[in-house]
């Protein structure tokens, strides 16, 4: 198991389990983003290089830490205490630079590394509560574990939810197959709900849907033209699965969340997580490559 720095435009940790070819790569300075994963040599997520390379946008691909909100909140606004406060979608923690305090050596037989993001300033001008917040992420073999742990270090109780954005990598989204724990969904973008039959319309200028009421803690998607099949499980705590994409892009993203959308405001499934207290909160892809 290895763990070794590329010097790019951003350093990169490259964690690698020779055993199986499977590795990913992680960017503190860019949100602490998982920017790359392969199994068996194969490239799992989608990335769009030219918004990763540039610093003033938003990353579109790999995989996105989402915290202290999932999705957007209306007019980027929120009242906490009676203070208004602007946390822009999907929070700050995906903006920030994030710091490496602990990686595999060659003597273990887990190839992984553990990044922290800690509150600050400008954290608390958007978002006022100290925390500490720590990913571990793991390659073994076929499979990829995102822990986390959080813990409140404020004086008071801290609400928050908590999510990945993860994009996978398709070139033909009519060959997909999803098999998901629910029967009903929210559209975003009609903001209703509809029933879920297991089909979607891959023919709509955008999908943007939330899976609330889940009876299960997987989820999984057949790529029938690579023959490639992902399987995500997590947490109870992770009360949403949302799945978006865009016509005409090579990517769909299946996204855990702890609590849907404007969660702070409305109260819907988020998290208080007393002072002192640690939430901890896990998540595991794992891919199987199929034939016929």
């Amino acid at each position: 198991m290895t763990v070794r720095v590329e010097q790019n435009q951003y350093k990169t940790y490259v964690v690698t389990d020779p055993k199986t070819r499977s590795q990913i790569k992680v960017v503190p300075e860019r949100g602490g983003i998982i920017r790359a994963w392969q199994v068996d040599g194969k490239d799992i997520l989608y990335l769009d290089q030219e918004r990763f390379a540039d610093p003033t946008k938003s990353i579109r691909g790999g995989i996105p830490v989402l915290f202290p909100i999932c999705g957007n909140l209306p007019e980027d606004l929120y009242v906490y205490s009676g203070h208004e406060y602007t946390l822009k979608q999907h929070g700050f923690a995906r903006d920030l630079p994030w710091q490496v305090i602990g990686q595999a050596s060659e003597e273990t037989d887990t190839a992984c590394i553990v990044l922290e993001l800690s509150s600050d300033d400008q954290t608390l001008a958007a978002y006022p509560f100290e925390f500490r917040l720590v990913h571990t992420y793991v390659v073994d073999g076929n499979r990829l574990t995102i822990k986390q742990s959080l813990t409140n270090l404020s004086r008071e109780s801290m609400p928050f939810s908590s999510g990945f954005h993860p994009y996978f990598a398709i070139a033909d989204k009519h060959k997909l197959k999803l098999d998901l724990p629910a029967n009903q969904f929210w559209d975003h973008l009609t903001e209703a709900d509809y029933d879920y039959d297991g089909s979607l319309d891959f023919e709509a200028a955008e999908i943007d849907i939330a899976f609330k009421e889940l009876f299960g803690g997987s989820a999984s998607a057949f790529d029938h033209d690579r023959q490639i099949k992902i399987n995500l499980s997590y947490d109870t705590c992770y009360s949403t699965l949302v799945f978006w994409t865009v016509k005409g892009k090579d990517y769909f993203c299946l996204e855990p969340w702890t609590a849907p959308r404007n969660a702070l405001n409305s109260g819907e499934s988020i998290i208080s997580l007393e002072p002192g207290d640690t939430q901890e909160m896990s998540i595991e892809l794992a891919v199987e490559f199929l034939s016929g």
